[in-house]
């Protein structure tokens, strides 16, 4: 007959419906619950085997810390990075700070542009930087402080390093030295040598700045280039080259204003 089921039990037959679920989910219980408590029983074990081997144990500790350069220049040592980085060798691995030990190699290097900190497991750490490069020196007392592209001063040289122009600040009668100050004055000067061509870069000797609109070039040969303000540095790079070309000759150009370069003096 429809909808009834047939059931063998002590060999007799019955005929009825289908046990209700409530009924069938009693029948289950005892052996989920056992199934259930195995189950968080090996996943409690395997969780604290697997804290024990990252912190407890001597498998995964820091055993060796290597220095990668990611090109630029190569004036810090191998052991001035490892002293600043101070990296922790036999702690474990997994406790690394990598952000601390990447603050504490910027602060204490001020030569670094970047520095990154990665784990190598199982028992290494990288230590991945790179070196800030002159764009400019600017003079001091005793010698020149190197600044980069980004107008930062980052290091003191007691001579002049072959190649590097050399930046003259004289703001003392500027009424723009109180306005911009001498920082961003000295970035507007690095932008100016950032924006020249790689062979007018070559030939230049030293940039001088008396305000932020009065920014002076001397190139090789006793030439001149009057550049004015650190604006529009793609156009006055191009009419520099221009005029360049055109009076190889002359001993002055002024580029302030792009659109009319001007030479003059043989």
């Amino acid at each position: 007959m429809a909808g009834t089921t047939t059931a063998q039990r002590g060999g007799q037959s019955r005929t009825g419906p289908p046990p209700a679920p409530g009924r069938l989910a009693r029948l289950l219980r005892p052996r989920g619950r056992r199934l259930l408590v195995l189950v968080l029983v090996l996943t409690a074990a395997l969780g604290g085997f697997s804290t024990w081997a990252l912190y407890g144990s001597g498998w995964l500790r820091v055993e060796d810390v290597a220095v990668e350069r990611d090109g630029g220049p190569r004036e810090l040592t191998e052991a001035q990075l490892l002293e600043a980085a101070a990296v922790p060798v036999g702690s474990p691995l997994a406790s690394l700070d990598t952000g601390a030990v990447r603050d504490r190699l910027l602060a204490a290097l001020p030569r670094l542009k970047s520095a990154d900190v990665e784990r190598s497991w199982p028992h290494g750490v990288a230590l991945r930087v790179t070196e800030r490069e002159a764009a400019l020196l600017q003079a001091t007392g005793d010698g020149f402080s190197e600044v980069d592209e980004d107008g930062v001063a980052f290091a003191e040289v007691p001579e002049a390093l072959p190649g590097v122009p050399v930046l003259e600040l004289d703001l003392s009668d500027s009424p723009s030295a109180r306005r911009f100050g001498e920082e961003r004055v000295r970035g507007a000067a690095v932008s100016v040598v950032r924006a020249l061509p790689d062979a007018v870069r070559g030939e230049l000797r030293r940039v001088r700045a008396t305000s932020y609109d009065a920014i002076t070039l001397e190139l090789s040969g006793d030439r001149t280039v009057r550049w004015g303000s650190a604006e529009r540095a793609g156009e006055k790079a191009d009419a520099l080259t221009a005029v360049l070309e055109a009076a190889p000759g002359a001993a002055h150009f002024d580029v302030s204003a792009p659109s009319v370069p001007a030479v003059s003096g043989p």
